[in-house]
């Protein structure tokens, strides 16, 4: 039996994408693959995305905002950046480790012209269900993309 491969999720703040995508890689595909997140910033996790994500049945509300540097020392596999901040900020990591990015939208500047909160988490959804289907697919997809 394969050890999981370990995947770290990136994002600027760590506030949304990254901590949706490490949801749902724990929850759905937990036998396959070992999942972290962090950010190059530290925001605070988003209300909104919490919210979406219990809708779909993934509690992250004991998740919390990081730094990579916050991280227990793990040997990743992937560095997967999901926005073009993290991508162009993101720090070194030693050894074999492969980088991939797989840029989403970002779900706050998208709910920003919102007419109503319900508006405003419907944006929250579209992006929550991409992410979604990206990380069903882990870790083949990422070892397709090298």
């Amino acid at each position: 039996m394969s050890a999981k491969t370990r995947i770290l999720f990136l994002c600027t703040g760590n506030a949304c994408r990254s901590q949706m995508a490490e949801g749902f890689a724990r929850a759905d595909r937990g036998e396959a693959v070992e999942a972290f997140s962090a950010g190059v910033e530290k925001h605070g996790l988003d209300p909104r995305a919490v919210v979406v994500m219990a809708e779909a049945g993934v509690d992250i509300s004991d998740q919390a905002s990081k730094l990579v540097s916050e991280l227990p020392d793990v040997a990743f596999d992937y560095v997967v950046t999901l926005c073009g901040s993290a991508h162009d900020l993101c720090p070194f990591f030693p050894g074999p480790v492969k980088k991939v990015h797989v840029p989403f939208e970002d779900p706050p500047a998208l709910a920003a012209g919102a007419a109503s909160e319900e508006e405003a988490l419907d944006r929250y959804r579209e992006v929550r269900d991409a992410i979604r289907a990206f990380v069903a697919g882990l870790p083949q997809n990422l070892e397709a993309a090298d």
